[in-house]
């Protein structure tokens, strides 16, 4: 039944999507989220749905869209770059079968990125793509949310639909992005056009955004706590009412305390001890390696170069009572651990070029968004306030992002790669507006007097 389902669904999509081009743009934004063909048993796994969608995008754009319209970034321009070096040093890998295999989607997501904000030309358009990307991964977390409820979760053991640990169904990502779409949720219940501001579309997405805290109690996965706390602090920092929210915001987490799983609160204290803990003093180990191994290799080693690490160290834990602790030292040694860092994922793949091409990408557009919320923060009349509350919704979501990868290897996740296509295209969308304003006359007798008799 769920295969006849996800068969009937798509190609209902597909078919309004005739009508109206740009949801096929949607639509492969829901199969690179959700993976429908990950949860099919046997019919959407024999079809490339994914190439499909991508196909009917480009050409409808390509066939019927208004090109004058689109507009060309320069970090568009750096993802084709980006793009081009990860082929190249994909050509020359350390371990070229797992480096193809890499690739083969890792080509997916940066082609959709760069190709996304030339069809983002209208906000409606910016706002539908919003919301797609805020439903879908909602599909995921509000199963986890449930879970968590009925069943507590655990590490590794929060079951998000299908028994596959990649892409955001693995526990510390889904964690970091259901956390960095909070404020997208709230701008979409303020703001939204598609579903209209009222009272069950604000309920909605106040029990969304507790569903998102929920991830990373049910993950049990540190990442997640930092990434909530940092965004306790996002709010209050651009908030009026800092003492009363943040009163607000620590009473709850004190009240919470004694309602969260066990295994949840003996994880997070291993934040303090991280030598205790075998993950956290391994991911630092493999880190120094990456490090080591730039030096050598500073073009990086392709995608999955990690493969060649090995390395040995102590681990040192305590046992026993506080009155009478031990310390204990453990040789552990390890090979071919991952990054478990999107910083340090690019710099021993991709090396020094690769990493600065990244970095600029975000860095370019955080100081695009925060330039944006600047400019119109104090434009409150309907035609341009929804801009600003974007702009920064946008902005924390990508900060969030940027915490949680220094201890995640999502560097090319797709998703991300849409919230950054999303700010180019917001970006691209108020720059032509803007010169489109700039045209037009201060007085309407100017229009009059230019007119032919």
């Amino acid at each position: 039944m769920r295969d006849i389902f996800f068969l009937l669904f798509l190609a209902s999509f597909f078919g309004i999507a005739f009508k109206r081009p740009f949801l096929f743009v949607l639509i492969y934004a829901y199969i690179d989220i959700v993976s429908p063909q990950r949860l099919s048993y046997f019919l959407l796994n024999s079809i490339p749905i994914s190439a499909i969608a991508f196909a009917c995008a480009f050409l409808g754009w390509a066939a019927i869209d208004d090109k004058r319209d689109s507009r060309f970034s320069w970090r568009q321009l750096l993802m084709v770059l980006l793009l081009i070096w990860c082929g190249y040093t994909t050509s020359g890998a350390d371990f070229p079968i797992e480096a193809a295999h890499k690739w083969g989607w890792v080509w997916k997501s940066l082609v959709f990125a760069i190709f996304l904000p030339l069809t983002l030309r209208t906000k409606l358009r910016i706002e539908s793509l919003a919301l797609i990307m805020v439903l879908c991964a909602s599909t995921i977390i509000v199963t986890g949310a449930i879970k968590t409820i009925f069943d507590g979760g655990g590490y590794g053991e929060l079951n998000l639909m299908v028994d596959d640990n990649s892409g955001l169904y693995e526990g510390s990502t889904i964690s970091t992005v259901a956390i960095a779409i909070i404020p997208l949720i709230f701008w979409l219940a303020k703001y939204g056009t598609i579903y209209k501001p009222e009272w069950r579309v604000r309920t909605y997405a106040i029990a969304l955004a507790g569903a998102c805290i929920l991830i990373p109690i049910g993950t049990v996965t540190r990442t997640g706590l930092l990434c909530i706390i940092f965004l306790g602090g996002l709010i209050l920092w651009r908030s009026e009412k800092r003492l009363i929210y943040g009163g607000g915001l620590a009473l709850l987490a004190l009240v919470s305390i004694p309602f969260l799983p066990a295994s949840f609160t003996e994880r997070m204290g291993t934040i303090k001890n991280y030598q205790g803990d075998q993950s956290a003093s391994t991911r630092i180990e493999v880190w120094k390696w990456t490090l080591d191994y730039v030096k050598d290799h500073p073009m990086g080693g392709g995608f999955d170069a990690y493969r060649s690490n090995s390395f040995t160290y102590d681990a040192v834990r305590t046992e026993g009572p506080e009155s009478n602790e031990r310390k204990i030292r453990e040789r552990i040694t390890e090979k071919e651990r991952a990054y478990h860092s999107a910083y340090f994922e690019m710099l021993g793949e991709q090396g020094y070029i690769g990493l600065a091409l990244w970095s600029l990408i975000h860095i370019i557009s955080l100081i695009s968004t925060h330039r944006i919320y600047v400019l119109y923060k104090k434009r409150r009349d309907t035609e341009h306030a929804w801009i600003s509350p974007l702009a920064l919704a946008l902005q924390q979501g990508h900060l969030i992002y940027l915490l949680g990868a220094v201890f995640i290897g999502v560097a090319y996740q797709p998703f991300i790669f849409m919230l950054l296509a999303l700010q180019i295209g917001l970006s691209t969308y108020l720059t032509r507006r803007r010169k489109e304003e700039r045209a037009l006359p201060i007085f309407p007798s100017d229009t009059a007097a230019k007119a032919p008799a």
